[in-house]
């Protein structure tokens, strides 16, 4: 029996801006001539990409490598310095090919831009030829593409949101951003609730799986593609969770590398990887925070949130000297009674891009939260939902934010509180 309805299709899913891939855990000894080649190469260092990288630097140049190796394990990768002309280079690339494993990469950094040297040193074996001067960013994504593999997939983009101060939210626009990320732009996304033991993501999509990311961080190194697809639970049409146990049976203390294996596993897995990342401060949260791609703090407009957001971001700029500032979400506007600072100047003073602001609504955040649903199903058309479009369309790479705007009722700051700010 046929239907007469036509079939109803999706349409096609929308791209959006790929994460950037670590380098693996990978050991790197550089051989420079000049200090200052040798302070850009460990610049290069503090790159969140290279954030599983040893790197060592020393002196001397080609010369100073064949020697090292020539009762030294080589390591890795090889980035040697080199000032001879191009006629000589060559022949001095093959007394540092005697004394290497075969495995080991090298990359030049060289001083003359001849298109004719580079064929040679490719053929040869050399991996790399960078022309000096150069940037360390242009130095990463050299690594980078040496190791992630030839015909590598793209990755998913991880965007972590925290809170400037315990329920200012952030767990909130969290999975609404990824709602609107899964429905308007039809990607998919997962949710990784890091709060294990006061997660909300499973109550907010009235979900109770048996299994989460406890089971995942439990596994350690057992923990696979396979594993994970099946600890994951389906909250919605591309919208998948790994929820937190929310339980208090046992404490939930973690190395500052834990969550690092599952991240890049989830990455491979869903283009958009929604970090619900806790109020706290550890080593596990301090390094998360430095090697994903984008950070949103979340904070209320007040003196309290103001303080702990601006420290946030400085922290947070020291730890990605080489990324954009982290973007601000001011959640909760237009309290009652409540003398609020205004978004701008909130935003100013933090010195974070501001890609929404978000007013107070006690009925609609409430029904909501107490139905395990989104706010786009409780209410589709509340203009609170175009700011959550407005920050996924930024925090995926799609377009600016223009959904900042200023609702109504916001205050200034009161003058006694502009002093202290």
């Amino acid at each position: 029996m046929t239907s007469d309805q036509p079939a109803v299709t999706e349409e096609p899913a929308a791209e959006i801006a790929s994460g950037a891939r670590l380098v693996p855990r990978i050991t790197i000894q550089a051989f420079c001539e000049h200090s200052q080649t040798a302070q850009l190469v460990e610049s290069a260092v503090h790159d969140r990409r290279m954030s599983k990288v040893a790197l060592t630097t020393h002196n001397g140049g080609i010369d100073g490598a064949v020697e090292t190796y020539k009762s030294n394990p080589t390591p890795n990768l090889i980035i040697v310095e080199t000032n001879l002309p191009p006629e000589d280079v060559p022949q001095a690339m093959e007394r540092l090919a005697e004394v290497c494993d075969a495995t080991t990469r090298v990359i030049v950094l060289g001083h003359v831009n001849d298109v004719q040297l580079y064929r040679e040193l490719i053929r040869s074996g050399i991996s790399e030829y960078i022309v000096l001067p150069t940037t360390g960013p242009q130095i990463v994504s050299a690594i980078t593409e040496l190791f992630a593999g030839e015909g590598a997939a793209p990755i998913g983009r991880t965007i972590g949101f925290v809170s400037a101060k315990g329920g200012a939210g952030g767990s909130t626009v969290a999975h609404n951003v990824a709602w609107a990320i899964a429905t308007v732009l039809r990607q998919d996304c997962l949710i990784l609730d890091m709060d294990l033991a006061f997660g909300t993501a499973g109550l907010n999509f009235n979900q109770d799986p048996p299994h989460g990311v406890a089971d995942a961080l439990v596994a350690s190194q057992k923990v696979d593609q396979t594993m994970l697809d099946r600890l994951m639970s389906k909250a919605a049409n591309h919208i998948n969770l790994l929820t937190a146990p929310a339980t208090l049976d046992r404490t939930w203390d973690f190395e500052e590398r834990e969550f690092e294996q599952i991240l890049e596993i989830c990455q491979k897995s869903v283009p958009a990887v929604i970090l619900d990342i806790p109020h706290s401060w550890n080593a596990w949260v301090r390094h998360t925070l430095s090697t994903i791609d984008e950070v949103v703090i979340v904070a209320e407009p007040d003196l309290a949130n103001l303080r702990n957001a601006k420290n946030l971001a400085d922290t947070i700029k020291a730890l990605r000297p080489t990324e954009a500032a982290p973007h601000l979400v001011i959640n909760k506007q237009g309290l009652p009674r409540r003398p609020e600072i205004a978004g701008t100047e909130f935003a100013s003073s933090v010195e974070c891009g501001l890609i929404g602001q978000i007013g107070f609504d006690a009925a609609l955040f409430g029904t909501a939260a107490n139905n395990g649903q989104m706010i786009a199903e409780v209410a589709a058309n509340n203009k609170v939902n175009e700011v959550y479009r407005a920050i996924g369309m930024h925090v995926t790479g799609r377009q600016p934010t223009h959904g900042a705007g200023k609702p109504a009722g916001l205050m200034k700051l009161p003058s006694f509180l502009k002093k202290r700010a």
